[in-house]
């Protein structure tokens, strides 16, 4: 088993349609920061707090490991998932025999969609203009 010292820093990326979330993850007593707040000040609801998180509860280090999250672009809901994206392939790196836990959960896993873009001669992705027979 493959553990880290005390000054080792685990940078990893998380990605989440347009969101974008970089973390730096080291041994601790469990301080999340989210660009200079608090987590649980930034997300605005306990749910997102939660889905930010949900790595560190699968591993079972909560309370454990220090981050310092700098998240940017996209909506709450997908700068959450961004984080959980980035948690999950830091501790990874931190822990590889968390892989399979951390996997079975979907947590290391991109989420691939994306907003659909919007063509030409048409007001949106897929909506059409008014058809006018006549």
């Amino acid at each position: 088993m493959s553990t880290a010292t005390e000054s080792e820093t685990y940078t990893a990326v998380g990605r989440r349609k347009t969101s974008v979330a970089r973390i730096h993850l080291r041994r601790g007593e469990g301080k999340l920061i989210v660009n200079g707040r608090p987590l649980e000040d930034y997300f605005p609801t306990e749910m997102l707090a939660k889905r930010a998180t949900r790595p560190l509860d699968v591993a079972e280090l909560s309370g454990q490991m220090d981050a310092m999250f700098h998240v940017e672009g996209g909506g709450c809901v997908s700068q959450a998932g961004a984080v959980s994206h980035a948690f999950a392939r830091a501790l990874q790196k931190y822990n590889p025999e968390l892989r399979s836990a951390l996997k079975k959960a979907g947590l290391i896993t991109r989420d691939p969609r994306m907003k659909e873009r919007k063509k030409s001669g048409q007001p949106g992705a897929r909506k059409r203009f008014q058809f006018s027979k006549r």
